[in-house]
């Protein structure tokens, strides 16, 4: 059964997305053209917003993520990128790459901070606790 869903978050920077996948042990495919999902569109879900059913399947790159059958999608849009992801269960993704893609969402914001603060001549400084990861910024 397939249950397309689209990752809500602006990536706007392949390199961090590649510099976060790296991070979680993700495999960043460069031009790979499709990505593994169930395979049809079963209908029993909303496509999501810019989407069409026959791009379902297809990708400009894709991630992989070990452990889990399926893949993220990558789709570029203009300046953007978006996500695409089976959240089926038996896909194996959501285990992985946390609810609503949570875990691949804060890596990403991580990684583009730091190239940011990288950019400008600044400091970074990453503290990880159990709960949440904090950086901290100095001149």
């Amino acid at each position: 059964m397939s249950h397309i869903s689209k990752i809500e978050v602006k990536i706007k920077d392949l390199e961090a997305l590649k510099m976060a996948c790296k991070k979680l042990n993700f495999e960043f495919r460069k031009d790979q053209k499709t990505y593994k999902w169930y395979g049809r569109f079963m209908r029993d879900t909303v496509l999501p917003e810019g989407v069409r059913e026959e791009e379902l399947g297809a990708c400009d790159h894709a991630i992989r993520v070990p452990g889990a059958d399926y893949e993220i999608g990558i789709l570029q849009r203009g300046k953007e990128y978006i996500l695409l992801w089976d959240s089926w269960f038996q896909g194996g993704l959501e285990k992985k790459i946390g609810k609503d893609a949570g875990k691949l969402k804060q890596v990403y914001a991580i990684e583009k901070t730091r190239l940011e603060a990288r950019k400008r001549g600044l400091k970074i400084r990453e503290k990880i606790t159990p709960k949440k990861v904090r950086l901290i910024i100095s001149i």
